[in-house]
């Protein structure tokens, strides 16, 4: 018996295009160099930032930061003494004090309501996660009110624990959907192998669970710690002068007929490289939680 020869055109893998192609020979050494470029034209701005932040006032007014290379004699390191006699190392500190508490409990709580939410059955789990959805759509500007009529009556206001409960509440919807996503997508037979060994849900939670969703933790927290450390309008509404921020203290530095940028730009870049440093740091972690589920 014989069989009639396959048509060339149908074997094998599917013909590229001619922009496949142009990817396929251009996908070594020359795109790697142009998102190089790339990836320098988005640093252009920190590097323009961290010039100015040290170029004394009188050059800065004059000229562009760019200049700075044809006359280095402009930097000195004034500008962060005079930043420093502002207080601005307790308004750092502060800060600290706000974001670190506010992403370790956001993680932590919404760890274990996802974990939760995603493996163990209770009446109306369903609808109450349907809730915490509903919640993301919560805008923070409408509860701003309430909340400082509750911290006025539970005399919280203005401390740094009513800034972080607040972070903590409006942080935990978003949390709770991201983990819970991650969280069914882990293979139903480790949990049940933990079961027979004698595993309860606190141990599988704790062994099993929450270390496999280091990437999606790692995520969450950069995302965390970035919109907290950044944020102003909370800090305004429920932070006093003793417990203020980087944000509402570089928000106080404001001229009424000027920009003050001895003062804003050693400011800004600071708390802008804390943050730069931490993204880099778990950059590998932060791209293996946002690919986490795409891929079946």
């Amino acid at each position: 018996m014989t069989t009639a020869p396959l048509d060339s055109s149908l074997a094998g893998a599917p013909r590229r295009g001619l922009l496949g192609r142009i990817v396929d020979r251009a996908g070594g050494g020359l795109l790697q160099a142009f998102l190089i470029v790339i990836g320098l034209f988005w640093l252009v701005p920190t590097l323009g930032l961290l010039v100015v932040s040290i170029r004394d006032e009188t050059a800065n007014n004059s000229s562009g930061w760019w200049t700075v290379f044809t006359h280095p004699a402009e930097l000195t390191l004034d500008n962060y003494q005079n930043l420093l006699a502002t207080g601005f190392t307790s308004s750092f500190w502060n800060t600290v004090l706000i974001t670190v508490p506010a992403t370790v409990l956001v993680i932590g709580i919404a760890a274990m309501a996802a974990y939760a939410f995603a493996w163990i059955e209770f009446p109306g789990r369903d609808l109450l996660f349907l809730v915490v959805i509903a919640l993301l759509i919560v805008p923070i500007q409408i509860a701003l009110i309430p909340i400082a009529r509750l911290y006025g009556t539970l005399n919280i206001a203005g401390s740094i624990l009513g800034v972080v409960l607040f972070h903590v509440a409006f942080g935990l919807p978003f949390a709770v959907f991201l983990l819970r996503n991650f969280f069914v997508g882990i293979p139903r037979e480790l949990l049940e192998a933990a079961r027979m060994d004698g595993a309860g849900e606190w141990k599988i939670f704790a062994t099993v669970v929450f270390p496999l969703a280091a990437p999606a933790v790692a995520s969450l927290g950069i995302f965390q710690f970035l919109w907290v450390w950044n944020d102003l309008l909370v800090a305004l509404v429920f932070a006093d002068t003793e417990n203020q921020p980087m944000t509402k203290a570089l928000q106080s530095q404001m001229r009424q007929f000027g920009t003050n940028v001895d003062i804003l730009a050693p400011g800004a870049f600071l708390s802008l490289i804390i943050p730069l440093v931490l993204f880099f740091a778990f950059q590998r972690y932060f791209v293996q939680g946002m690919m986490a589920g795409s891929v079946k």
